[in-house]
């Protein structure tokens, strides 16, 4: 890289070498938009910067580097822990490898002066220095589509505007909802983890973490020169690759709505069992207990965490850390065909966690659960004190 800045800047001696001057209209500077892949990381597609010289070099600077052999890689990442890189590979290495995983690759160059191309390659290159390569990943609001972003508009001379009519009003969540529509288990991942920050509006500055909101946005957006006049941000736009069609289904067959329905059926099942024998399998209570408390206990966690969208979870009153810790007392008490009073205090949880929906939106498959949950307590409290006659609700 220091070879290619030094390059560009250095002015040629024999007749037939272009100048300085020269050199630097020959640099085309482009954003690469690359389409979803097929990997939970790739879904919601990727961004780079190329910086072509006709002369020379061709680059492309990527920002989305990152490693699984880092320690606690999965812990690192849901924390907001991870940290990704900056790198740098040959334009032809960039582009084979989107052509092995079948995903398209569109480039639009950009309407530059040789003072704009000239800023954002030694940006590039400070930036690459190794003390500076390193950058904390957030997700929504600092990943490899706005770290290529802010290289390119901060390294500008001229006003960057985008026209007020694309303002639209979307939430984090509506927006990678569009993406993961054929993954219901990774859109059940995000939406479990997702909090009520998740939910509100966003600007237009952060609608641009997705590399297609950023290229639609660089499309309609304009340039401002130091004498006023306005230019299209973008010169030229064309596809490197085209898609080819891959069966973009998720492996497992079925979908978290799915295993709730058939989880709903079940309890069905154990419920009509249970008042036609006038007994409670308390055994499936705890089961339902401790598999709530544990998904609890995860949510709980993202208190901790570093991602701004996740602390404030409304779903933490239905996936609730307390049914483990009153686990056994429950069972103590149905099984003396009795009801502890965390069953009544969780009914109320849930009932709460239900009419947050107005506010955080969840997976369909915990809008079941919800039900599953609220119907076992319900049966339990009718069975209990109708059928089985014991009315001692509390300790």
């Amino acid at each position: 890289m220091v070879v290619f800045l030094l390059s560009l800047t250095c002015q040629a001696k024999a007749d037939n070498t272009p100048t300085a001057n020269e050199r630097w209209d020959s640099v085309e500077i482009s954003l690469l938009t690359c389409g979803p892949g097929q990997e939970i990381w790739s879904l919601y597609g990727h961004t780079a910067i190329r910086v072509h010289d006709k002369y020379g070099e061709d680059i492309v600077v990527n920002y989305g580097i990152f490693s699984f052999r880092q320690k606690f890689f999965i812990l690192r990442f849901v924390f907001g822990l991870t940290d990704y890189q900056m790198g740098i590979t040959t334009y032809p290495e960039f582009i084979a490898e989107y052509r092995q995983e079948g995903r398209w690759v569109k480039q639009q160059v950009l309407n530059l002066t040789r003072e704009d191309k000239f800023r954002i390659v030694e940006a590039i290159e400070k930036n690459y220095l190794p003390e500076n390569r390193e950058y904390r990943y957030n997700y929504f609001y600092d990943n490899c589509t706005t770290r290529a972003r802010d290289m390119l508009i901060r390294n500008t001379n001229e006003k960057i505007s985008y026209p007020e009519s694309q303002e639209v009003k979307k939430s984090f969540r509506d927006m990678i909802h569009a993406y993961n529509s054929d993954h219901p288990w990774a859109r059940l991942g995000n939406d479990l983890l997702l909090g009520l920050k998740a939910d509100f509006n966003t600007t237009k500055d952060e609608q641009q973490f997705l590399p297609e909101n950023l290229m639609s946005d660089f499309d309609n957006a304009t340039l401002t020169t130091t004498d006023g006049k306005k230019i299209k941000l973008v010169g030229n736009t064309k596809y490197l690759l085209h898609a080819e069609d891959r069966d973009s289904r998720s492996g497992f067959p079925l979908s978290p709505s799915d295993c709730s329905i058939i989880l709903l059926i079940i309890t069905i099942a154990v419920c009509v069992f249970e008042w036609s024998r006038k007994k409670i399998l308390w055994g499936y209570d705890a089961l339902l207990l401790i598999l709530d408390g544990i998904a609890g206990l995860i949510l709980f966690a993202m208190v901790f965490s570093q991602h701004p969208t996740v602390s404030l979870n409304l779903q933490i009153l239905l996936l609730c850390p307390l049914s483990l810790v009153f686990v056994t007392p429950v069972v103590k008490k149905l099984r003396r065909r009795q009801l502890h009073w965390y069953l009544t205090l969780f009914k109320y949880l849930i009932a709460i966690a239900v009419i947050g929906y107005a506010f955080q939106k969840y997976d369909e498959a915990v809008l079941i659960l919800a039900l599953i949950l609220l119907g076992r307590i319900v049966s339990n409290e009718i069975l209990i004190t109708k059928h089985i006659g014991n009315t001692d609700k509390n300790e």
